[in-house]
């Protein structure tokens, strides 16, 4: 993922932790808050809950996959923040991309075809 498009300092996370609007799975946790850019900025925070390092990283690939093959289809001008639960262990793809899907339309970040211009 392109660099202007991360989410890193801590307290955009801590501003997204007491301002974003929260929608909830059992595999990961979808936190959405305006911002004042052109662009939206995506972070994920995978914690120890999760497992060692290399089920984290492999948890965080496969989010930051999922979120990339989304980008083109939000409405630009938000921070996105995805916080995975210990139930996304082992989750294939396609999995993760439909609950995604399922939360990234409650939020109401989908693009309308009549926006597709």
């Amino acid at each position: 993922m392109e660099r202007r498009l991360r989410l890193r300092a801590p307290a955009d996370f801590e501003r997204m932790r007491r301002q974003g609007r929260k929608f909830q799975h059992a595999l990961f946790m979808l936190s959405v808050l305006p911002n004042d850019l052109a662009h939206n900025r995506y972070g994920i925070v995978t914690s120890k809950r999760i497992g060692k390092a290399v089920v984290r990283n492999r948890s965080r690939r496969l989010l930051r996959e999922v979120l990339r093959s989304f980008h083109p289809d939000l409405k630009p001008g938000y921070d996105v923040v995805v916080i995975a639960r210990p139930a996304i262990v082992g989750q294939p793809f396609w999995a993760v991309q439909r609950i995604m899907n399922e939360l990234i339309a409650q939020a109401g970040l989908l693009k309308l075809e009549s926006d597709q211009v």
